[in-house]
């Protein structure tokens, strides 16, 4: 995982150097499933990154699977605010950061009950470690839904 200071010299200011990426399929709101999205605001550096899993995602999975799982249900990724009860900048505040499924994989969930915990949901982690990101879950065992990038 990269140190604030490292996220602050390869990608400047939280809020700065902003991009919107046109998604491969439709995200589900995950607090509102009657809405959805079809493009995201994330860091200029990482856009093809993100490009890239959700691409891989879908070639690897198929919609239906996709929706099945859960994989299309968009936290958020985009979000200029503090860590939650920190001082610290959130990394979403760069757009280099993914929440997906937070209902099931929610920042205090562990396994085996954290949803990407679970087996069918390996390759998914694996396509995000491809593109350069990490994933708290796997790495800490809580927040199985955020996906950062590590490069």
């Amino acid at each position: 995982m990269m140190t604030d200071s490292q996220i602050l010299s390869k990608y400047g200011e939280p809020g700065e150097n902003l991009k919107v990426i046109v998604l491969p399929y439709h995200m589900r709101i995950a607090w509102d499933l009657s809405k959805s999205v079809t493009k995201m605001q994330c860091h200029k550096l990482v856009a093809a990154n993100f490009i890239n899993v959700f691409n891989d995602l879908l070639d690897i999975y198929g919609l239906d699977e996709i929706q099945r799982l859960g994989i299309d249900l968009f936290g958020g990724c985009y979000n200029f605010r503090k860590m939650r009860g920190g001082t610290r900048w959130s990394r979403h505040s760069w757009g280099i950061a993914i929440d997906l499924d937070p209902e099931r994989n929610g920042l205090k969930v562990k396994k085996p009950t954290a949803q990407f915990s679970k087996p069918e949901y390996k390759k998914m982690v694996s396509i995000f470690y491809k593109h350069g990101f990490i994933g708290y879950g796997p790495e800490k065992d809580y927040d199985w839904m955020h996906f950062e990038i590590s490069v």
